[in-house]
């Protein structure tokens, strides 16, 4: 479902790209924010009561985390928080590199949480590892890709200076 909703929105914005919104002119761009779309989708199921069923809950992210993890419940808070600032981070130009960076981090911490619930059969919040690892290597990429880390055309990058072929006296008037 979450790979779903990233090519919706990833679809949805550069559709609005094509439409003359300059603001996603780019399938790069575009996909910052379908990913983080996709975080607030997720990440809010880090808040929801026990007691709701037709979602995925706090309960079934507690049920989720590792053993060896401590504090399961703070984590599980941690980790939504930390899923919204992230999407946040990236919707913001000035942010998005360095917001891709972290939840590319988190998305490798939180491998071991999506390990448990596949060993663990917890089917409400899992999925099996064949489909799982591969999940979490699209959202690592696509978060490092979208922030602009690799993959952009020269065209995308800003001109180098070539220092040796300014003369040293530019702009001194002589």
């Amino acid at each position: 479902m979450t790979v779903i909703v990233l090519l919706v929105a990833t679809v949805a914005f550069r559709l609005l790209g094509l439409l003359g919104v300059s603001r996603f002119d780019t399938w790069r761009v575009s996909a910052a924010h379908g990913l983080a779309v996709m975080l607030v989708m997720t990440a809010s199921a880090h808040f929801v009561p026990g007691d709701v069923t037709f979602m995925p809950n706090y309960d079934d992210m507690v049920a989720m985390v590792p053993s060896f993890v401590p504090f399961p419940g703070l984590m599980v808070y941690l980790s939504g928080v930390l899923e919204l600032a992230g999407a946040a981070g990236l919707v913001l130009e000035r942010t998005r590199q360095p917001a891709g960076i972290c939840l590319a981090l988190l998305f490798v911490a939180l491998l071991p949480a999506n390990v448990n619930a596949a060993e663990l059969g917890l089917e409400d919040v899992g999925s099996p590892l064949w489909q799982r690892v591969p999940e979490q290597i699209l959202y690592i990429a696509i978060a490092l890709w979208g922030a602009g880390l690799f993959g952009r055309r020269s065209a995308d990058r800003p001109a180098a200076v070539d220092h040796e072929r300014v003369p040293s006296d530019q702009g001194s008037g002589r």
